[in-house]
């Protein structure tokens, strides 16, 4: 395929002569607010989610929100359209919007809309064989340094956890506690447990960023009967729950069946799992776990 084209500062050009400028306090200070979107037969999914969470990191950060919001808005359109032939019917994409402050003393922000297709070659076995984690020494960013809201770049923590955790255990992903001891999210993506008897439960809105992705397992589980809390997880809670999982907008919903070299659960994917990926499939009318075994196995 070409190169798909990409929107930076209102410029439709190649994506593969996408650069920032070495002073761009994006790239000197990483203050970067970012959404991540996908698409599902061409169309986004929860547009209107991500560009809600785009425009309240903006407030946070002091940024044009409303004017950067509807920018994007507008860019993430014109980049389907722009970039549509260049993907097969049953393919789609992984879209990304950035702001930064711009150039220190201009005044003038930094807004980028880019992607690239899914990297299904990254997760597409994990569907049926899961994920395993280990818990990480390096903790969650403290939310009187960052507010847990803000999605952004600055994300060091992630990037040193997820060594550490592929170091102990080849494949395996992070998973960050908070200040407290208590669960709070992989790298990338939030968690949740399933039990018997309570239902799935996450850590609060008040220390984890919220994705989108779990708002959607929120509501699929209402759809099933499937009870849905939030509330502090403890790492014995964590280890010993009859299934636990990460959710994320890339890969939707993926099972983790292992934990610091120990089985969760039964060590296989579970089946609250299961129909919780069948009504996620029904609901965008994708299978999903097909969907990314037939694309990684083109890509390959």
């Amino acid at each position: 395929m070409d190169t798909p084209w990409a929107d930076l500062n209102g410029r439709w050009i190649p994506g593969a002569e996408l650069s920032l400028a070495v002073d761009d306090v994006g790239f000197l200070l990483g203050a970067t607010v970012t959404e991540r979107l996908r698409t599902f037969r061409g169309q986004v999914f929860r547009r209107d989610e991500h560009l809600a969470r785009l425009r309240h990191s903006l407030e946070i950060v002091g940024l044009d929100a409303a004017g950067i919001t509807a920018q994007v808005a507008e860019a993430v359109s014109e980049f389907i359209e722009r970039n549509r032939s260049q993907l097969p019917a049953d393919d789609d994409w992984s879209i990304l919007a950035f702001a930064t402050p711009g150039i220190s003393g201009r005044g003038r922000p930094t807004v980028c809309v880019h992607g690239h297709p899914l990297q299904f070659q990254l997760w597409a076995p994990r569907y049926e064989a899961g994920l395993p984690v280990v818990i990480s020494d390096v903790r969650q960013i403290p939310p009187q340094c960052l507010p847990p809201e803000l999605k952004c770049r600055s994300r060091m923590h992630f990037y040193l956890a997820d060594r550490q955790a592929v170091a102990a255990r080849p494949g395996a992903r992070a998973i960050l506690l908070d200040e407290d001891g208590f669960v709070a999210e992989a790298t990338t993506a939030n968690v949740l447990i399933h039990r018997a008897g309570e239902g799935l439960v996450s850590p609060p809105k008040e220390h984890v960023l919220f994705g989108v992705s779990l708002g959607v397992v929120q509501e699929l589980a209402t759809r099933l009967d499937v009870p849905f809390t939030t509330r502090r997880l403890t790492v014995e809670e964590f280890r010993s729950a009859d299934e636990v999982m990460l959710t994320s907008t890339s890969v939707c919903l993926l099972p983790i069946v292992e934990c610091d070299g120990q089985p969760t659960g039964t060590g296989q994917p579970g089946p609250i799992y299961r129909r919780l990926l069948t009504a996620w499939s029904e609901l965008v009318r994708v299978d999903i776990a097909a969907q990314a075994r037939q694309c990684a196995s083109r890509r390959n």
